[in-house]
């Protein structure tokens, strides 16, 4: 019996990556669909790449013909040139239909936690109309929903760590906002795990613990050995200080909707936990490697 086929898209990326290694490591035979077909190869040609042809719908359609699962992880963290959020929304529409068409079995999905079509954040409206797409598209699926990633090569944690460690002031918006961190891996294997049924269920993919946004950043700081001191600021302020810092990185360090959607609360959920890794163990084993270098979402992304 031949082995199966899933799709990744971004198999090269982030949690793409963390997903392609999981389901290699089960003799699943993975199609990576991409914006990046020149990206190094982490897997040794174990993986074969089609890029994304958003512009031709047949095109797209034939990229996932034979594919059992697709693993969905594309989206755009924030308005950039032409990519923008609401291109990143007719996309994944196009890919929905086009797993259709081909046949998919089933669709995994990578949203984030308390999307609404209403949000007056893009971001966070953005994924709420991809989970419509996807509902309506009349494939099998099952919508994940983490709040921050930390593990790999995360960008937001390392991020912190880069600014604890240079900096003798860490500025934070007041307020008793919450983040509920997960460990990429573990959102992996709730992938991995979810790709088996199909049922359609929608599951926030939370790690076990809550913290205020200030707490987090605390662990993050003793963890490095950090002496900055974290001090309330408004939000103006801390935006200002964010693009100071993305010009000397060459980076967003910070949006305007990423400040909202974390003071409205957006990154907490009340649900069970769906994985195990505590972020408090994790920080503490892992400290000595963090924040040595910035994460650029743009070097990432658009370079």
């Amino acid at each position: 019996m031949a082995s199966p086929i899933h799709a990744v898209t971004g198999a090269f990326g982030y949690s793409g990556r963390h997903i392609t290694e999981r389901l290699l490591a089960r003799g699943v035979r993975v199609r990576s669909l991409t914006g990046h077909p020149d990206r190094p190869d982490p897997f040794g040609g174990r993986v074969e790449v089609v890029p994304f042809r958003f512009d031709d719908p047949d095109a797209l359609a034939a990229a996932l013909q034979g594919v059992n699962v697709l693993h969905n992880t594309y989206w755009v963290r924030f308005d950039h040139g032409a990519s923008t959020f609401a291109r990143a929304v007719a996309h994944s529409r196009a890919l929905f239909t086009a797993a259709a068409r081909a046949g998919v079995e089933r669709i995994v999905h990578v949203s984030i936690t308390n999307p609404s079509p209403d949000s007056p954040l893009p971001y966070f409206r953005g994924k709420a109309e991809v989970e419509a797409a996807l509902r309506a598209s009349g494939v099998s699926h099952a919508i994940l929903r983490p709040a921050v990633f930390f593990g790999g090569r995360d960008v937001l944690v390392n991020n912190i760590a880069w600014l604890l460690r240079r900096l003798p002031i860490f500025g934070a918006v007041p307020g008793e906002y919450g983040i509920r961190p997960v460990h990429v891996d573990d959102v992996a294997a709730l992938a991995v795990e979810q790709a088996e049924s199909r049922a359609d269920v929608t599951l926030d993919a939370v790690g076990p613990e809550t913290f205020s946004y200030a707490d987090l950043v605390r662990r993050v700081g003793r963890a490095v050995g950090s002496r900055a001191r974290i001090v309330p600021v408004p939000a103006p302020l801390l935006l200002a200080v964010a693009r100071l810092v993305g010009r000397v990185v060459g980076d967003v360090a910070l949006t305007p909707d990423e400040v909202r959607g974390l003071t409205a609360d957006l990154l907490v959920t009340s649900g069970p936990s769906t994985g195990p890794t505590r972020f408090s163990e994790w920080v503490d084993r892992h400290g000595g490697a963090l924040g040595r270098s910035w994460a650029s979402e743009l070097g990432r992304h658009y370079r």
